[in-house]
């Protein structure tokens, strides 16, 4: 079992880890959460590869890579976490091999531990209508706060959007006129995503009406900004996402990628086609997006097997 400290990477190792880390922020426009998942799992590899002898990149071979994930699984890690270890692995051995770190792809031919997907859970039609309509009557208080919650929960719901691409959102990527927001997704990719007219007055009257009693010096061209007129980060619009939605009898706790699954799923539901969602979601491959048909099918089913007198 590995030691309970963490020891010091050696140079070559903590170079690389440097060095990798500034590709995926710069040059590959990862997520910060990802970067982070991906350097803590590099740094247990090397130091598992220091164990074994290595001195830096150009020690790590295949069989070194697969004695560290099974030792992950012997530690318990669940498949999801063992899979996405295997790919950080993957692209480091290729970063390493391509920059002369490494005389050649060690992990090339590393294969990733299938994940089960589950279903994720969302709100049916019906939750979905309360808990906006909810947030929207705390929001005729006049209320700064809750005029702006109202505003996030209808622009999640309405468009799908990731959280990070809504706390990301400047004023100049609203356009009024076309019902749309300019967003950012994963890999730094621009797409433009339609709004309803709910999510736009409510978006609207935060914007021209109670921004203003919040924003401060520190706000920029944040559109959706804290009490202390700082850029709203993740965390708190999560927090926000679930207290709103914890509010409502009967509603599940969600969090902003809740909301996410749940626009996909009506979008579908009412007739929208994969590819569609694909570009409206800004889903790198359709495989991504299908999960969504999945859950339709299993509502169906559910549904049916209630109703139908010989189900």
């Amino acid at each position: 079992m590995p030691p309970t400290t963490t020891e010091p990477l050696t140079p070559p190792f903590a170079e690389a880890l440097a060095a990798f880390e500034e590709h995926l922020t710069s040059e590959k426009g990862r997520s910060p959460h990802t970067v982070r998942a991906y350097c803590g799992d590099l740094t247990s590899l090397f130091g598992h590869a220091a164990r074994l002898g290595a001195t830096g990149p150009a020690d790590l071979d295949l069989a070194t890579v697969r004695s560290w994930l099974a030792l992950q699984s012997s530690l318990g890690r669940s498949r999801s976490t063992i899979a996405r270890r295997a790919a950080a692995a993957r692209v480091f051995s290729a970063f390493a091999a391509r920059t002369g770190r490494a005389p050649d792809d060690a992990a090339a031919l590393l294969a990733t531990p299938k994940v089960r997907r589950s279903l994720p859970t969302i709100l049916r039609r019906g939750e979905a209508d309360a808990a906006l309509a909810a947030a929207g009557d705390d929001a005729t208080t006049g209320d700064p706060v809750a005029i702006r919650d109202a505003a996030i929960l209808e622009l999640l719901y309405a468009t799908g959007i990731r959280v990070s691409e809504l706390c990301g959102l400047d004023l100049g990527d609203i356009d009024d006129a076309r019902r749309t927001v300019r967003v950012i997704g994963k890999g730094r990719k621009e797409r433009s995503v339609p709004m309803g007219e709910p999510a736009a007055r409510a978006l609207t009257r935060w914007v021209t009406d109670a921004r203003r009693e919040l924003a401060d010096e520190h706000s920029g061209e944040a559109v959706f900004i804290g009490v202390r007129g700082r850029r709203l980060g993740t965390r708190a619009a999560r927090a926000i996402v679930h207290a709103r939605l914890r509010r409502v009898d009967g509603v599940p706790d969600l969090g902003p990628h809740g909301l996410r699954h749940t626009a996909a799923t009506h979008l579908l539901e009412g007739g929208a086609d994969l590819r569609s969602v694909q570009e409206l979601l800004g889903h790198a491959t359709l495989a991504t997006t299908q999960i969504y048909t999945h859950v339709s099918v299993e509502r169906l089913r559910a549904t049916y097997d209630q109703a139908h007198p010989r189900a």
